[in-house]
């Protein structure tokens, strides 16, 4: 009896839906339908939302990987993200087949001073698999992040290394400066690095570089590596202090959205001196803009290796419940026309193919098809769409002093652990003995003592000893314990100033800016060993 009165409640519906005097297609019916079938006749209870979520997720599975739903806490959490402070582990993620990816670790943050590194999978939180097992990311976020003070141990699945990597991390209010470092990097040389681009950024770098220019700033490294994106808006705040009026900074299209323009009001206060953009394969969606649009205006050079390729636009479609939707509504387009967005199939094994094929290596590697080629606005230099923005000098990524050694020392978060260890144990000592942060990049050096904590730890966490490969990499160990030192002492803008010295990429734009900048040349210092490193 119950039966046939269920069926005929469904039919009813059924025929409700069908005669509604808004146009439903056939298959919407069909989706309705079967929402009230499962609703009236399933075996056990289920509610309406958790169809409707699942309907909502399995829906944006098929579209591309940038559009997802986002519930009631997600939303919160989000916009917490890039507006104010929260308290979490610190660190940007993708989901990328069900497996969290670490874009980036927040500068300072709790998992950055763990050893959590750029490309990590987390797999498991508190012995609770969240890799591989269909977690919603609601549950996820939940389970990462927590009070101030609370510990959670992440396992960890690390390129190179074949066991999972258990690490600690004490939460704790994550900064949400956007600024990560900014300094002289020479005689007339201004050094800024951005690790995202929230709503603070375009005020923090109008401070950052006013700072600079009264230290004689006359030429400006913007370093994008690494840099995962943010808000659009903050993009084309960045871009707008660089480029002249009514110059397009970067424009969306989509198949139902209209073309919008994004141009410079000329208020700029750095639209005249040397300007270099350095990226990386981990730069992205508002890195990529800005890069796009200095590049495209000849406006400055643009140094490293091509950049991610994340050029989609998501609007947010917001439900009564609190819940949203992102929805990939068009593509960014730099102002020469170059679509932004790479082919997004298959993002997981994207980087792991450029490695394999060269690409990370050698420009050489890289090739383009005549369809893809575009010209600058001004001086009608020849550049290329495709996905990514490939830099105007290619810098090979640097495996040449790798050992087996350093890479499982680096894994294991030996060295920042070292580095760390030794400023707590030594601080008060260090600081009277060096009165500034320059009398200590002159002075200090890497010695026994400190090398001695470093192959204790090491041994500790279960890194095999190889002496050749300990020696190989011994002078690029010292410079990274010496960033520690200062990082610890002083802060992110001493660390960048010393261990950027090992980045070819930071270093082919001060040789580039000494060749083109007049009044600009490179200050020397005593390294760890007593050679002269160039910074």
């Amino acid at each position: 009896m119950r039966k046939s009165l269920c069926l005929f409640v469904l039919s009813v519906l059924t025929a409700v839906i069908c005669a509604q005097p808004i146009r439903v297609g056939e298959q919407l019916q069909k989706l309705l339908v079967a929402e009230a079938a499962i609703t009236e006749l399933y075996v056990e209870p289920i509610s309406d939302s958790v169809l409707v979520e699942a309907a909502v997720k399995a829906m944006l599975k098929e579209l591309d990987p940038h559009s997802t739903y986002l519930d009631v806490q997600d939303v919160k959490e989000s916009r917490e993200q890039l507006q104010g402070n929260f308290e979490g582990i610190g660190i940007q993620f993708n989901m990328v087949k069900d497996t969290l990816y670490v874009v980036q670790t927040i500068p300072d943050g709790p998992s950055e001073k763990s050893g959590i590194m750029p490309g990590d999978r987390i797999v498991s939180a508190n012995d609770t698999a969240i890799a591989g097992v269909n977690m919603p990311e609601s549950q996820i976020m939940s389970r990462l992040r927590g009070p101030k003070g609370t510990t959670v141990c992440l396992g960890v699945v690390r390129h190179g290394i074949d066991d999972i990597i258990r690490i600690d991390v004490v939460r704790d209010v994550i900064p949400l400066n956007t600024v990560a470092a900014s300094y002289m990097a020479g005689a007339g040389i201004g050094y800024i690095k951005l690790s995202s681009f929230g709503a603070t950024t375009v005020r923090e770098l109008r401070d950052a570089m006013a700072e600079l220019k009264k230290e004689g700033m006359s030429s400006l490294i913007l370093d994008l590596q690494g840099n995962g994106g943010g808000y659009l808006v903050a993009a084309i705040g960045v871009a707008n202090e660089f480029l002249e009026r009514d110059n397009l900074i970067v424009y969306t299209d989509g198949r139902t959205t209209r073309r919008t323009a994004y141009n410079a009001d000329g208020t700029g206060k750095y639209r005249k001196d040397s300007l270099v953009v350095l990226i990386d394969e981990y730069s992205a969606s508002a890195s990529e803009i800005v890069a796009g649009a200095v590049q495209d205006w000849d406006r400055g050079t643009v140094i490293g290796r091509r950049s991610f390729g994340k050029g989609l636009v998501q609007s947010p479609v917001d439900f009564p419940d609190g819940s949203m939707m992102r929805l990939t509504v068009a593509k960014y387009y730099t102002p020469s026309g170059r679509c932004i967005q790479k082919p997004y199939e298959d993002y997981g094994n994207d980087l792991a193919e450029r490695y394999a094929s060269g690409q990370l290596v050698s420009a050489d590697s890289i090739h383009f098809a005549d369809s893809l080629r575009y010209s600058t606005l001004l001086k009608h230099r020849t550049v290329y769409g495709g996905g990514g923005i490939m830099p105007d000098l290619f810098v090979s990524i640097d495996t040449t002093h790798t050992t087996a050694w350093y890479r499982e020392a680096s894994a294991r978060g030996v060295l920042l652990q070292t580095g760390l260890g030794y400023v707590e144990r030594y601080r008060n000592r260090l600081h009277r003995q060096y009165r500034n942060f320059e009398s200590f990049r002159l002075e200090f050096e890497v010695g026994d003592n400190f090398l001695s904590m470093l192959l204790e730890n090491a041994e500790s966490a279960g890194v095999e000893y190889d002496e050749e490969e300990y020696q190989k990499m011994l002078p690029y160990v010292k410079v990274q314990l010496k960033g520690l030192v200062a990082r610890g002492l002083w802060g992110m803008d001493e660390y960048y100033s010393i261990v950027n010295e090992l980045n070819p990429v930071y270093r082919r734009a001060l040789d580039y800016l000494i060749h083109v900048s007049p009044g600009s040349k490179l200050l020397s210092f005593r390294g760890s060993q007593g050679e002269t490193w160039v910074v």
